[in-house]
C-alpha cells in the first residue's frame, strides 16, 4: 500500500504533523468506519468518517465520529441551506477523485466547504481517511480543521 496520496501530499504540503497507521480494507464491509476504528484498536470517537453530502444541490463535505449519524437538518443549518442530503457514491468518487472506503476530506479533486462535528475537538488526536482504503492518517483534530479550512458545527442526529 502506497503511503504516498493526495490526502498525505496536502497534509504534508501544509506542514500539518501526522503518522499513518493502515489496516486491512475489508470490500462490502457496511460500517465501514466501525469497520477501521476495531481493526486499529481505537474508539469509534476517534476515528472520523467522512461523508460528502449535497446542500441545497451543491457538494459539501462532513467529518464525523465513526459511531456518529449525521442529522440533515443540522447540515444544511451548518451550510447556511435548507435542505441537505447524502451525495450518491458515484458523484461523491467523481467529486473527490478518491473510492468509497477510501474517501478523504484532504486533497480532494474539487475543494468544496468542509464541516467537522464540534465533538470530536475532545479528543486529542483522531484518525481521519488517508486518500486510499486501509490508510488512516492519525493528528490533531485542530490540525485537520486548519488544512481543511473547515468550520466546526454539531452535525450528529
Amino acid at each position: 500500500m502506497a503511503h504516498s496520496t493526495r490526502a498525505t501530499q496536502m497534509l504534508t504540503k501544509a506542514g500539518v504533523p501526522f503518522t499513518v497507521q493502515q489496516y486491512d480494507y475489508t470490500a462490502g464491509t457496511e460500517r465501514i468506519g466501525l469497520h477501521a476504528a476495531a481493526a486499529i484498536g481505537e474508539a469509534p470517537c476517534r476515528v472520523l468518517k467522512t461523508l460528502m453530502v449535497a446542500v441545497d444541490g451543491k457538494p459539501a463535505c462532513t467529518v464525523i465520529p465513526a459511531d456518529g449519524e449525521l442529522s440533515m437538518k443540522r447540515v444544511a443549518a451548518a451550510f447556511g441551506g435548507k435542505s441537505a442530503q447524502m451525495l450518491p457514491p458515484a458523484d461523491a468518487e467523481r467529486l473527490t477523485g478518491y473510492h468509497v472506503g477510501g474517501i478523504s476530506p484532504f486533497g480532494a479533486k474539487k475543494r468544496v466547504p468542509v464541516a467537522m462535528e464540534a465533538a470530536v475537538f475532545a479528543e486529542a488526536y483522531v484518525f481521519i481517511n488517508g486518500g486510499q482504503r486501509g490508510l488512516m492518517v492519525r493528528l490533531a483534530p485542530e490540525d485537520a480543521r486548519r488544512a481543511l479550512a473547515a468550520m466546526t458545527a454539531p452535525l450528529l442526529a
